[in-house]
């Protein structure tokens, strides 16, 4: 997996088989702004049975996927789990047909964690998207808590 850390960016179920999800370690370069080196992001978008993707410091943050050459998506999947604190999270999906270029928003969501209840969101959006360079998630981890960390257990596209 090709990867680097970027400066901080501040940004305003189921059914098929593992086949029909793209190898994303073999098509893209991810970028985020932070990674904690136990939970790296490999982990999240390599469809491994580690916990996932973990930010190193609280905040904001971003993950962005870099596209060698443009790709034509049709379903993108999230997952998020979080199984110890209360927080309410949101997050924003967005794609760009060109690196650099201005980004279109897919979805901007909000989930309620709570350990004796919710403690698991899955997203799956069917979307038709052609020529998708950049694809970008946007986590802010607690709406009204700045020092919470993001988390992502898995990210999967299609």
């Amino acid at each position: 997996m090709r990867k680097r850390i970027a400066g901080q960016h501040h940004a305003p179920p189921g059914g098929a088989s593992d086949q029909a999800w793209l190898a994303l370690e073999q098509i893209a370069t991810v970028e985020m702004t932070s990674e904690d080196p136990g939970f790296p992001v490999e982990d999240a978008l390599c469809g491994t049975n580690e916990p996932g993707w973990r930010a190193a410091q609280g905040g904001p943050q971003q993950i962005r996927l870099i596209f060698d050459k443009p790709v034509s998506l049709h379903r993108i999947q999230l997952r998020f789990d979080e199984a110890n604190s209360e927080r309410t999270q949101e997050f924003t999906l967005r794609w760009s047909p060109a690196a650099g270029g201005p980004s279109i928003e897919i979805a901007r969501q909000q989930w309620n964690f709570s350990p004796a209840g919710s403690r698991m969101e899955l997203e799956d959006y069917v979307v038709d998207l052609d020529a998708v360079a950049v694809l970008e998630l946007a986590i802010q981890p607690d709406v009204s808590r700045r020092d919470a960390v993001a988390t992502l257990a898995s990210w999967r596209l299609g």
